[in-house]
């Protein structure tokens, strides 16, 4: 399997055809591609002010304790554009832990600061498997949108999927058996979380990175698996936990 960057696509705004960008400077073939989610965002006018989130009571009241513990100003107009992108707010101290409109877990909603030139921020794409859904009927091939998220347990950060089409998430791999003739009784491999992260090493951070990885070589037919990516709270015993959890840290 080869994973390519995709270069010299242009600084994307609100409106722009990606699918075309894309194609126009995509090398040979590709049977995934992987798209950060941040141009999906500046396509689909997803780039906001702060102006355009006025800060209610309770984004003043985050703010101001996230500054207390941090001792750096915040403003609070951005915990406001967090809430209004979430769901649940899983742990509002030492810093946002929330759930999205469309399942993802992540800090501050996903709300990026960096590589929003003409805005103050980014906000993640409304529907990020709807938009998958266009890019791969344009494209022809699956597509996979990604983003950076922390891990528990584990320093730094790895892409994972936040969107996806043309694949299944991931592979059931429970009723077959391993090299001793074992049945596997749990295992489901998180396919496109996989494909995210390896995509990832080839779109690198900063200013030096690139949007878009092309996938050739991955055998997207040859699995059987479902659309299940995140967890229902009713099975997810840490966000369970979370909710009984309180910050005791200075």
């Amino acid at each position: 399997m080869n994973v390519s960057p995709v270069t010299d696509l242009p600084e994307i705004g609100a409106g722009d055809d990606l699918a075309a960008l894309i194609a126009e400077r995509a090398d040979g073939d590709a049977d995934v591609v992987c798209m950060a989610s941040t141009i999906v965002s500046k396509a689909e006018g997803r780039a906001r002010d702060l102006a355009d989130f006025p800060a209610g009571p309770r984004a003043h009241e985050i703010a101001d304790r996230l500054a207390e513990l941090s001792g750096d100003e915040k403003d609070p107009r951005f915990a406001q554009a967090v809430l209004e992108e979430s769901t649940e707010l899983l742990m509002d101290e030492p810093f946002l832990l929330t759930e999205t409109r469309f399942g993802h877990v992540s800090v501050n909603a996903g709300i990026d600061r960096s590589n929003v030139p003409d805005n103050d921020i980014l906000l993640l794409p409304k529907r990020p498997s709807e938009s998958a859904r266009r890019l791969s009927d344009e494209l022809g091939v699956p597509v996979i949108v990604t983003d950076t998220c922390g891990r528990p347990f584990r320093h730094g950060q790895r892409g994972v999927a936040i969107g996806w089409a043309g694949l299944p998430a991931s592979r059931d791999w429970r009723g077959e058996h391993d090299r001793d003739g074992r049945e596997l009784g749990v295992t489901v491999e998180s396919v496109v979380d996989e494909l995210a992260a390896a995509a990832n090493l080839v779109l690198g951070e900063g200013a030096g990175g690139n949007p878009v990885a092309v996938v050739d070589g991955f055998d997207v037919d040859g699995f059987d698996g479902s659309d299940n990516l995140f967890r229902a709270v009713e099975g997810d015993f840490v966000r369970q936990a979370l909710r009984g959890w309180s910050y005791a840290g200075h």
